[in-house]
């Protein structure tokens, strides 16, 4: 093994592990057993290093994509592909985290190629009379609040928990940028009419609580509505692995990752 691939080995391992998300360059070189000059010869600065990181990261997931066909449908291809983006944010958050988060001098060259991949899948949806706006506003439209979706999972768990938001949040992008190829509904009618009774419900007992009703009893009903609504509003899981966060973490990354070649949303 080369002196670069064992700084950017060292590199992925300490941040892997990190609680904050962030290395030293001693450590790294500590870690690789090289002094610190070598490092800034190999990669200029901290976030040459850091972004040098990131692509090489990155480009293990995107070269699994690079060599898989896409399928006859492209709609399904871009949904896979935003559940898999998601996935693999959820599996490495610390390296997702310095691709899309401003600071680095030095941007990742796999931001560009993620736009490339999913400019194909798009393409192919206009090729088959599937958008309803221009192709490239509809890249920028999924890949930013795809980012953006992935983004808040993964710095804010605490107030994303449930990884049914992305599938939600899939949908409504989708299905304001496709024509002609709905997404998959995420609840039936019988479902949405409860959901919305038990929100409106939630939303009076919170502002207004009723005179009649003890404290107790207005939580307790405040939580059987909140219970209601996530119940019956609740998507399919990111993939087909699981619903909770708990069940997403690096040691399953791999069957996050196994599907589309070129629709990485």
């Amino acid at each position: 093994m080369n002196t670069r691939a064992m700084i950017l080995g060292a590199a992925s391992r300490l941040l892997a592990e990190s609680s904050t998300g962030d290395v030293s360059t001693r450590a790294v070189c500590d870690a690789a057993g090289v002094a610190q000059p070598t490092l800034y010869r190999l990669f200029g600065d901290k976030d040459g290093l850091l972004a040098a990181v990131v692509d090489a990261g990155f480009e293990r997931y995107l070269a699994s994509k690079r060599a898989l066909a896409p399928t006859g449908d492209p709609a399904a291809d871009l949904r896979d592909g935003w559940d898999n983006h998601v996935a693999f944010a959820l599996s490495s958050p610390h390296l997702y985290r310095l691709m899309f988060v401003p600071g680095l001098g030095t941007e990742p060259a796999a931001v560009k190629e993620m736009h490339t991949l999913l400019r194909r899948t798009v393409d192919r949806c206009a090729t088959a009379g599937l958008l309803r706006v221009p192709a490239g506003a509809a890249t920028q439209i999924v890949m930013s609040a795809n980012t953006g979706l992935a983004l808040s999972l993964v710095t804010h768990p605490g107030l994303f928990p449930e990884l049914s938001l992305s599938a939600l949040v899939r949908d409504i992008v989708l299905a304001g940028v496709l024509t002609g190829a709905d997404p998959a509904p995420v609840h039936s009618g019988a479902d949405e009419a409860t959901a919305i009774a038990a929100i409106t419900l939630a939303a009076i007992l919170r502002t207004a609580p009723p005179a009649a009703l003890t404290d107790g009893e207005t939580g307790l009903l405040l939580e059987w509505a909140d219970r209601l609504a996530a119940t019956h509003l609740a998507a399919p899981a990111v993939g087909a692995t699981g619903v909770r966060r708990t069940q997403l973490s690096p040691s399953t990354s791999t069957s996050h990752s196994l599907s589309q070649g070129d629709n990485l949303s």
